[in-house]
């Protein structure tokens, strides 16, 4: 049996917090487990070690598959259940690899605005 999915996300991002809690994988991938970016889990210490800035994006684990950023959210978007409107619409709006590289910019910026807005600091977890 295979390592559990997983993904690592800014849980006091309001965006990623939502993104993360209306993608439905279970059918595409099984169980996966939401991680704090901001905790103590060793996997999040594990990515900033390979060198993973959690600042520049969420990162997808799956299968030994490690995405980040931008990468992350096509693959999510892919491997979504296209049940319920909006999952369609995240599946339909992120399936260009390029389209969501060009978007992914203004979700980080969207990101850091909303984080100096509620008085939250950036991760600063770099490798």
């Amino acid at each position: 049996m295979s390592d559990p999915a997983y993904i690592v996300y800014d849980r006091e991002c309001i965006f990623c917090q939502n993104y993360v809690s209306f993608i439905r994988l279970k059918d595409a991938v099984g169980p996966v487990e939401l991680i704090d970016a901001r905790s103590d889990d060793p996997r999040v210490a594990d990515l900033v070690a390979k060198g993973f800035n959690l600042d520049e994006g969420m990162v997808f684990v799956n299968r030994g598959q490690v995405h980040h950023g931008a990468d992350a959210v096509h693959v999510l978007s892919q491997l979504t259940s296209p049940v319920g409107m909006l999952n369609r619409l995240n599946g339909r709006i992120f399936a260009s690899p390029a389209l969501t590289r060009a978007l992914y910019p203004a979700m980080k910026l969207g990101r850091r605005i909303t984080l100096m807005a509620r008085g939250r600091s950036l991760l600063n977890k770099r490798g």
